[in-house]
C-alpha cells in the first residue's frame, strides 16, 4: 500500500517557474533514492534529477542551472524547482521513489501518476 502522487503542474509561458512535489504515501519505512523524470510525445521516458535519502543530487545536462531538486524526508515528499522554463521541458512529468516497505528488507520502485507541464507563449 504504497502510492505517489505528484501535482504542480501546469501551463506557464517561457522564462517562467513552476515547482513539482510528488508525496509518497502508504506503509512506507524508509524512502531512499527519489527523482523525476519527463516523457515528451513521441520521445522515451528521461531522468530529469534524482536524489538520494543524503540529499546527493544529479541532473541531466539539460535542465542544470535551470531544476532544482530537494526533499523533505519527514512529509516523504520530493520536490523539483524548475525556472527558467523553455518549450522543449513540456512533457508529462512522473517522480519515482524506491521504497522500502515496512516490515520488509527490500526496496521497490514506485511511480506516480505523472502531471503535465506545458511550456507555451
Amino acid at each position: 500500500q504504497v502510492q505517489l502522487v505528484e501535482s504542480g503542474g501546469g501551463l506557464v509561458q517561457p522564462g517562467g517557474s513552476l515547482r513539482l512535489s510528488c508525496a509518497a504515501s502508504g506503509s512506507i519505512f524508509r524512502a531512499l533514492d527519489m527523482g523525476w523524470y519527463r516523457q515528451a510525445p513521441g520521445k522515451q521516458r528521461e531522468l530529469v534529477a534524482s536524489i538520494t535519502s543524503i540529499s546527493s543530487t544529479n541532473y541531466a545536462d539539460s535542465v542544470k542551472d535551470r531544476f532544482t531538486i530537494s526533499r523533505d524526508n519527514a512529509k516523504k515528499t520530493v520536490y523539483l524547482q524548475m525556472t527558467s522554463l523553455k518549450p522543449e521541458d513540456t512533457a508529462v512529468y512522473y517522480c519515482d521513489a524506491e521504497i522500502v516497505r515496512d516490515g520488509t528488507f527490500r526496496s521497490i520502485t514506485y511511480w506516480g501518476q505523472g502531471t503535465q507541464v506545458t511550456v507555451s507563449s
